[in-house]
């Protein structure tokens, strides 16, 4: 065999696996096979050859759509969801999962889902199966009733998946940090701890009964109690720390009563030592005016010896009486 002949060989060979590479000859019977003819055709898998779009996923996702009856989903509708970077396969195990659990589940709202970041396929798997969430999720809600005790609480929440709110609707965190405000608000507005006790599904009902799945993207199907401690008596010990706080203020104030007398002890002190002070100058003037009055002959000597007797009896008379006050004092 020559090599002109090899070479042409080589080239039929080539153009044959190209020719079988673009036009997927096996996934077009498959698809006539399955779905019908029409349904998905040559030029619609040579097309997603060129456009880089994988022709088995879309025509899987096809043919299971129709499988499931979902006969209005066609190949360019998944071929735009892929290039928009969505999950094809996602979007069909959800549709048909819905379909099948009686869901209202739109294509243009599947494909909206999935963009979102949203898991559509766990999304409707919810909505026939609801979960749990735990509220907290790792503790306890901490609340203080009227009384002034406290309780600790820990709620489990049923919820599914609500469908039209998934796009822009809250999440987990939502519902969990609602839930707690639901419970720590109805514990709150209890008169006595023991009531709570007595009646946890009274919290329940109350925290229900305010909606607080709206805006979310589930549905709050029940709020049960799953545990309720007694934990703190916090009323006793504001009261007492109250109590603590007035002691510290009354004492303060007479500390500042005691400074106040103290202070006006020593400045009467000092206005009775002044005053002294005064006497004591006013008797050093007596000499000086004695000595003046012999010098002008005001006063003679007599005069002064009579003064001095009259002193000197005034001394004894004040020692004597001094004598007999003690005397009394030691018969008493």
């Amino acid at each position: 065999m020559s090599t002109i002949s090899l070479i042409l060989l080589g080239l039929v060979i080539l153009f044959v696996l190209v020719i079988f590479y673009f036009v997927p000859v096996g996934m077009w019977i498959q698809g006539i096979v399955s779905v019908g003819l029409g349904k998905i055709s040559i030029l619609d898998l040579i097309r997603m050859r060129l456009r880089k779009i994988p022709p088995r996923l879309i025509t899987d996702g096809v043919i299971n759509c129709y499988k499931a009856g979902l006969t209005d989903i066609e190949t360019d509708m998944l071929e735009t969801h892929f290039l928009a970077g969505g999950n094809v396969a996602n979007v069909v195990d959800a549709l048909i999962a819905a379909d099948k659990a009686n869901i209202d589940l739109r294509f243009a709202t599947a494909t909206a889902i999935d963009l979102a970041g949203r898991d559509v396929k766990t999304a409707v798997q919810t909505s026939v199966y609801p979960k749990v969430i735990d509220a907290p999720v790792e503790g306890y809600l901490s609340a203080v009733a009227k009384d002034g005790v406290e309780l600790k609480a820990r709620a489990r929440v049923t919820v599914r998946t609500n469908i039209p709110g998934l796009v822009g609707g809250a999440t987990d965190e939502t519902i969990i940090a609602r839930v707690g405000e639901g419970i720590v608000s109805a514990i709150g507005s209890s008169d006595n701890y023991s009531r709570v006790l007595e009646n946890p599904d009274n919290i329940s009902k109350a925290v229900l009964n305010k909606g607080l799945d709206a805006g979310t993207a589930y549905e709050i199907l029940s709020i049960d109690i799953a545990d309720l401690d007694v934990g703190k008596n916090i009323g006793a010990r504001l009261q007492a720390d109250q109590a603590e706080a007035d002691l510290r203020v009354a004492q303060a104030k007479a500390e500042t009563r005691r400074a106040m007398a103290v202070a006006e002890e020593q400045e009467m002190k000092a206005r009775t030592q002044e005053m002294q002070a005064t006497v004591v100058k006013a008797e050093a003037e007596v000499p000086k005016a004695m000595a003046q009055a012999f010098r002008e002959g005001n006063l003679g000597v007599f005069d002064y010896y009579n003064l001095g007797n009259i002193k000197s009896d005034t001394g004894m008379r004040d020692s004597i009486a001094g004598t007999d006050k003690k005397t009394e004092k030691s018969f008493k």
